[in-house]
């Protein structure tokens, strides 16, 4: 009879460690899942700041179209990406951009001193500030999931919760390798 209640008890165990460890499984997934949607709702926001940057500039720069055009376009491009490869080389690309647009406005003391405009760039820098945590919060749910996918007992019950590793968040910016040119 002790016995009997002794494999039992064992059994309750291992059930109890199984449903845990799928659980956790499922967890991670959702937080995973969930800081992406983080990432995308701040390139959202900073999409939607974009046009009125623009217009900001336009107004004061008129002869530069290209750079314009390179955010236009850059942003259509971040706006329709899904992967997370994809939204990380549109995010990329319209940084890029962004960086060209402000780099025009050096050239427009007027621009710089305008009011709109320096709410806007505020709100841009505030952006990209929050885009830059949630890229860190995804990365960091990516590699609890990760580990958990890859090592015991996670790794065996990967494939029943249809859990799969995911891949890091990365913004290819050659920009970022470059060492700055400090001048004294």
């Amino acid at each position: 009879m002790s016995s009997t209640i002794i494999v039992l008890g064992i059994l309750a165990l291992i059930l109890i460690f199984l449903v845990a460890s799928y659980n956790r499984l499922i967890r991670l997934n959702v937080s995973v899942d969930e800081a992406f949607s983080q990432i995308e709702v701040q390139l959202k926001r900073r999409s939607d700041l974009i046009p009125n940057l623009v217009e900001s500039v336009k107004g004061y720069a008129k002869h530069e179209n290209s750079v314009f055009e390179n955010v236009v376009a850059a942003r259509a491009k971040a706006t329709t990406a899904t992967t997370v490869s994809d939204v990380a080389a549109a995010d990329g690309a319209l940084t890029q951009a962004l960086r060209g647009l402000l780099a025009v406005t050096e050239a427009y003391p007027d621009l710089k001193a305008s009011t709109n405009f320096l709410s806007l760039q505020e709100e841009l820098s505030t952006t990209e500030n929050k885009v830059s945590f949630a890229r860190q919060f995804y990365n960091d749910n990516v590699r609890s999931l990760n580990q958990s996918v890859k090592t015991f007992p996670g790794n065996l019950f990967a494939g029943v919760a249809k859990v799969s590793a995911r891949d890091f968040y990365v913004v290819d910016d050659p920009q970022d390798r470059k060492a700055p040119n400090v001048k004294f």
